[in-house]
């Protein structure tokens, strides 16, 4: 069993720092909620590498919003609804849609400068949006825009300290209530951080896989955490794969932004044949999982490891003024966008389970919150919309700042001393056993599943179990405890998942299953597994 805490402590003989509002992670959903909470609040920011270091600063398509005179609060939920799959929570994306514009608003008061054409918002069209609605920024840096805006603000607020380069180890808590968190320093040494709210913006759990969209940092570190302090983990099974990331010798799998397809580029086999019209009525704007699993299908038939994305139909000064930093990445491995085909594959790119939360982000331990992709709100359902991700980010970072200003919170002093249980042991290199845990995700718990391959890799995984009985130390360690704990977590729900949605695909269960499967799967360190129906089923 995956043990309370990852390391022996006694919390008596550790520093302590008092704060009101602790901030875990950066990207798009820490950097804009501390600021926000530090409006009213002081704000201790924790970010184990650095306010640059993020999904958010790879995100190139854009953000989300209804802000067109064309488009619909309407339009935006049923696409939402649809690419979901039917578990998406209708409340949710109703905060969502309509309070995306707000969020928008603040965004660009905090600096973001978004792309404009004649004065206008310059809006694009993503897979299964039936409107232009995605605002970007410089062509295909949206995300890298938003992060040098908050990051810049959040450097200048006097009431937000950032601790960069620090660790958190695990969440602590007593009575059920979360009173901070324990942290390793840059030096080694621990601190205890208590304060009256905790939120963790942490983002997600891509370094599961061998191929991925993510930085290194994605280890899932706040799933773990959590789940570790008795939160509840939803729908682990549902892992996006994004379709288009670039697979070229000595290449990393850099993001072909879905846009391109939104602006007309299409995807070709190895023998030059288009082929999405074989899948899906919406051709290359079909949801991601179903164009994932067009390539991976293709790729199979063709003998392949990879497809084309063909873009060459455009100018070569439009593809480098929409698409500047695609343009420049490809051009740096010998690929011209504008007069080549590009090579693609499909690489996990997003999770839509986490941490399950209320409507303002409070998880199932109270004054514990979570925002951004390691947050589970309803929004995604099992298939996240495109563009989304960024406006779920800001429209419940907001709401979880106005539940933190409206609670009456005493910060509390534990007493706690957990130590005696580890030895200390000699732990294989944690770079191979990383690779082994990624291998097996790869192989068995990938964009393709069957019962015979999750079993076999669920006992895989479990062989790594020993390290929750050793003494730990390293940031590599107690990522690889966060990975393994994931890996576990989802393998595991995906077992137990015997139809196919969304961002789950059982090929021994290839139909949708709404009599049966109409509803979440549910974890609890103590509890095990629950199953929660839908309120609207």
């Amino acid at each position: 069993m995956i043990p309370r805490y990852l390391i022996d402590f006694d919390l008596n003989s550790i520093p302590h720092v008092h704060t009101d509002v602790i901030v875990i992670g950066a990207g798009i959903a820490g950097l804009f909620t501390a600021i926000k909470a530090s409006e009213s609040n002081k704000v201790m920011m924790i970010t184990k590498k650095s306010l640059l270091d993020s999904n958010t600063r790879y995100a190139q398509g854009g953000i989300a919003a209804v802000i067109s005179d064309e488009d619909s609060p309407e339009y935006h939920i049923q696409d939402t609804l649809m690419a979901g799959a039917g578990l998406c929570d209708p409340k949710a994306v109703d905060v969502l849609v309509h309070e995306g514009p707000a969020g928008v608003k603040d965004l660009i008061r905090m600096g973001t400068q978004f792309d404009l054409e004649d004065g206008e918002f310059a809006l694009t069209k993503e897979g299964a949006h039936s409107q232009r609605r995605i605002l970007h920024a410089h062509g295909d840096a949206t995300g890298a825009e938003i992060v040098r805006a908050l990051s810049e603000k959040t450097k200048m607020d006097p009431n937000i300290v950032l601790w960069d380069d620090h660790f958190v180890i695990d969440l602590i808590t007593e009575d059920g209530e979360c009173t901070g968190a324990l942290v390793q320093k840059p030096d080694g040494s621990r601190v205890y951080v208590q304060g009256k709210a905790t939120i963790l913006c942490s983002g997600g759990t891509g370094q599961l896989y061998r191929y991925t969209t993510n930085p290194d940092i994605a280890t899932g570190d706040g799933i773990a955490i959590a789940y570790r302090a008795g939160a509840l983990i939803r729908d682990m099974e549902f892992i996006q794969f994004h379709p288009t990331a670039l697979c070229y010798p000595g290449a990393p799998r850099f993001l072909i932004s879905e846009a391109v397809r939104g602006e007309g580029a299409v995807l070709r086999n190895i023998n030059g044949e288009r082929f999405m019209e074989n899948y899906h009525p919406q051709l290359e704007l079909a949801p991601r999982d179903i164009v994932a699993r067009a390539i991976v299908s293709e790729m199979e038939r063709t003998k392949s490891t990879f497809v084309y994305i063909d873009f060459t139909h455009e100018s070569e000064e439009t593809v480098k003024h929409r698409f500047p930093t695609i343009y420049e990445v490809c051009l740096k491995y010998g690929l011209d966008l504008a007069s080549d085909w590009i090579p693609v594959a499909p690489a996990a790119h997003y999770m839509m389970g986490g941490v399950e939360t209320d409507l303002y982000g409070e998880t199932a331990v109270k004054r514990l919150f979570a925002c951004g992709e390691v947050s589970s709100t309803g929004v995604h359902g099992a298939n996240r919309l495109a563009s989304n991700s960024l406006s779920e980010a800001i429209v419940f970072g907001r709401r979880i700042v106005e539940r933190i200003n409206k609670l009456d919170l005493v910060t509390k002093t534990p007493q706690i001393k957990e130590t005696g249980h580890r030895k200390e042991s000699a732990i294989q290199p944690i770079v191979e056993k990383r690779l082994k845990l990624q291998k097996v995700m790869l192989r068995y718990v990938g964009l393709k599943r069957d019962a015979k391959g999750l079993e076999k890799g669920y006992e895989e995984l479990r062989r790594h179990l020993s390290i929750f009985d050793v003494s730990l130390s390293k940031r590599e360690e107690y990522e690889f405890a966060n990975l393994l704990t994931c890996a576990l977590l989802t393998t595991q729900a995906a077992l137990i998942r015997e139809e196919s949605r969304g961002g789950h695909y059982r090929e021994d269960f290839p139909e949708r299953n709404d009599d049966m499967w109409r509803k979440h799967t549910v974890f609890n360190r103590e509890l095990g597994l629950t199953e929660e129906k839908m309120e609207h089923a």
